[in-house]
C-alpha cells in the first residue's frame, strides 16, 4: 500500500545535480535561487532542511499516506441494522449501538450514519439499568446519543432499500436520512439479526429477502453512486445470502458470522463465561459482531486492512472449533479487503500509536448460545431468578410454553408436509438436501416467497425460528412442487392455526 512506503531523505545537492553541474551553480547563487524555488513548486511544497530535502509525504502527503479526511477518500457512509425487537433479543440492538460509537469515534458525521432498531430495549421494564445498552459485561452505555433514524414500525425492508439508494420519496415514516452517496464514496452496512437459508428477519413484515437485497445492491452499483461498499452480517445462515448470488465486479466486500448451512452464536449470556452483570438476564453481544467491533476498538484502523480484521475475527468466530462457533465467510470483490478499514470506518485518534501485530490481537474465546435459543436463556434465567409464587415467574413459565409450543408446531408442521409432498422416505431427504457450495439457495424466488406465504396461511407465522426450515421451502421449488400442492400439503398438515403471540393472525406473513 502507498501509505505505508517509508521515503528516504534525499541530499538536494547530491541526488538532482552532478557534481560538476552543482559547482557551476555554486558561482552564480542567484540561479541556484531559481532552480531551488522551481523544485519546492514542482514538488507540491518539499522543503529543505539543513542539507536534507522533506519530502511531502513526510508531510502528510495524500499520495504516500492515507488519506486523511472525507476530502481525500471520499465521504464515508453506513447503514446500520438491528432488525429484530424483543428485549430476549436485547444484543442486536446492543450490537447497533456499539457499531454507531464506533463510527463516530473514527470521525464519521451523525448525518451520515443512517440506523435501523426498533428501540424496545433501552426503556424496556426488564432493562435493570433503564437508559443504558451495554454490548459487553463492562462496557459502557452505547446508547447515548444513538440517532432514532427509524425506529419501531419504520424498521422495515422498503425502508431500508429507500436508505441505501438514496430514494426519499420511496421512504415511509422516519427521519427521512437516506445514503446520499456519489461516485467518490465509501459505504458501510452492518446487519445484525436473526436469518435462516436465503432470509433475513425485521421486527416488522415482510422478511428480507436475499434475492431481493442482491437485486438493490446492483441497482446502487448501476447508479454510479459509491466507489466500494462493505457488508458485515450476522444471522444464522448468512453465508446463503450471498453465496451464489453476489458477483463480482460491484465493487462490493462481503463477510458473513457463518456460513450457509450453521447457525451463529450470541455471546455475554447468563450462566456462560464471560457472564454479564448478574442482573441481567439475556445476552449482551453476538460472537461475530462483538468480535470485529472489539478489534476495532483497540487498533489503528489506518493500518489495518480489512483482511486483517477478517483473519482475526475468523479465529474469534471459530471460537477453536469448538461446537459453540461459525465459519466466517468472505464474498463479492475479495481484492477489496486490501483496503485499510479506515476507509470505511474512519479511525479514532487515541488509537494511532496502536502498532498492529497478529499475536497480540486476538481476544480470548468466550462461551457462546445458538442464536435461535437465545430468547429461551432469557426466559429460563427469568423463571429461574423470579420469586416462587411471583407474577413474574408465572409470566416466565407461560413465555417458556408459548415459544416450545410454537417450535413443535413449526418443525412438526414442515415435517408432515415434507411427507404429504415427497413419501415417508423421501421426504426427510428433501427436507435436508443441501445444494453445492457456490449455487444460490434457489432458482425461483419468487416460488420461495410463494410457498412459503401459503405454508403461513395454513400453518402459521414462521417467526425468527422458523426461518431456520427455508431451505426446505426451498428444496420443494428447486424440485418442482406448484403452489396448489404446497397449499394442499399444508392444509392437511395444520387443521388449525395456532391463537398464541407467535401466530400469524397477529403478525403478518413473512413473505
Amino acid at each position: 500500500m502507498l501509505e505505508h512506503i517509508q521515503p528516504k531523505r534525499i541530499c538536494a545537492t547530491h541526488s538532482f545535480l552532478p557534481t560538476t553541474r552543482y559547482l557551476s551553480l555554486m558561482d552564480h547563487p542567484f540561479l541556484l535561487f531559481l532552480l531551488i524555488a522551481t523544485l519546492i513548486a514542482s514538488a507540491g511544497g518539499r522543503e529543505f532542511t539543513g542539507d536534507f530535502l522533506r519530502l511531502p509525504s513526510e508531510e502528510g502527503s495524500r499520495f504516500f499516506q492515507a488519506p486523511r479526511g472525507d476530502e481525500e477518500a471520499g465521504t464515508r457512509w453506513a447503514i446500520l441494522i438491528a432488525g429484530s425487537n424483543g428485549y430476549w433479543n436485547y444484543r442486536h440492538q446492543a450490537d447497533v449501538c456499539h457499531a454507531y460509537q464506533l463510527l463516530r469515534k473514527g470521525g464519521l458525521k451523525e448525518e451520515n450514519i443512517v440506523v435501523f432498531m426498533y428501540d424496545d430495549i433501552a426503556f424496556n421494564e426488564e432493562n435493570p439499568r433503564p437508559g443504558v445498552i451495554i454490548n459487553s459485561p463492562n462496557g459502557d452505555n452505547v446508547y447515548k446519543g444513538v440517532p432514532k433514524d427509524y425506529t419501531g414500525e419504520n424498521v422495515t425492508v422498503n425502508n431500508f432499500f429507500a436508505a441505501l439508494l438514496g430514494n426519499k420519496s420511496a421512504l415511509t415514516g422516519g427521519s427521512g436520512k437516506v445514503v446520499d452517496s456519489g461516485p467518490n464514496d465509501h459505504i458501510f452496512i452492518y446487519y445484525s439479526d436473526h436469518g435462516g437459508p436465503g432470509m433475513l428477519g425485521m421486527p416488522t413484515n415482510p422478511y428480507l429477502y436475499a434475492f431481493d437485497l442482491i437485486e438493490v445492491l446492483k441497482r446502487k452499483h448501476a447508479s454510479g453512486t459509491y466507489k466500494s461498499l462493505v457488508f458485515y452480517l450476522e444471522a444464522c445462515e448468512s453465508g446463503s445470502i450471498f453465496e451464489g448470488l453476489l458477483p463480482e465486479g460491484l465493487n462490493i466486500y462481503a463477510t458473513t458470522a457463518s456460513n450457509a448451512e450453521e447457525s451463529s452464536w450470541g455471546t455475554y449470556c447468563p450462566g456462560e463465561f464471560p457472564s454479564p452483570p448478574s442482573e441481567y438476564e439475556t445476552c449482551l453481544g453476538d460472537l461475530y459482531s462483538v468480535a470485529w467491533m472489539e478489534d476495532s476498538d483497540m487498533h489503528n484502523l489506518r493500518a489495518e486492512t480489512l483482511h486483517q480484521q477478517y483473519e482475526l475475527v475468523k479465529q474469534r468466530t471459530i471460537n477453536g472449533n469448538a461446537v459453540y462457533g461459525s465459519h466466517v465467510m468472505q464474498y463479492g470483490d475479495i481484492g477489496l479487503s486490501k483496503n485499510n478499514l479506515f476507509l470505511y470506518l474512519g479511525s479514532n485518534p487515541a488509537n494511532d500509536n496502536f502498532t498492529f501485530v497478529d499475536a497480540n490481537s486476538l481476544r480470548p474465546p468466550s462461551k457462546a448460545v445458538n442464536q435461535r435459543d437465545a430468547d429461551l436463556i432469557h426466559f429460563w434465567d427469568k423463571f429461574r431468578k423470579a420469586p416462587q409464587g411471583s407474577p413474574r415467574k408465572a409470566e416466565a413459565e407461560k413465555q417458556i410454553l408459548e415459544v416450545m409450543s410454537h417450535r413443535m408446531h413449526v418443525d412438526s408442521s414442515v415435517k408432515l408436509i415434507g411427507k404429504l409432498l415427497f413419501g415417508i422416505e423421501k421426504g426427510a431427504e428433501m427436507l435436508s438436501s443441501v445444494r453445492p457450495a457456490g449455487q444460490p439457495l434457489v432458482d425461483d424466488w419468487s416460488c420461495l416467497k410463494t410457498l412459503v406465504r401459503t405454508f403461513e396461511m395454513h400453518c402459521g407465522f414462521l417467526s425468527q425460528y422458523g426461518m431456520k426450515h427455508m431451505r426446505s421451502f426451498a428444496n420443494f421449488c428447486n424440485a418442482g412442487i406448484k403452489n396448489e400442492q404446497m397449499a394442499e400439503a399444508s392444509a392437511q398438515a395444520c387443521t388449525t392455526i395456532p391463537s398464541n403471540s407467535w401466530s400469524s393472525l397477529h403478525r403478518g406473513f413473512s413473505a
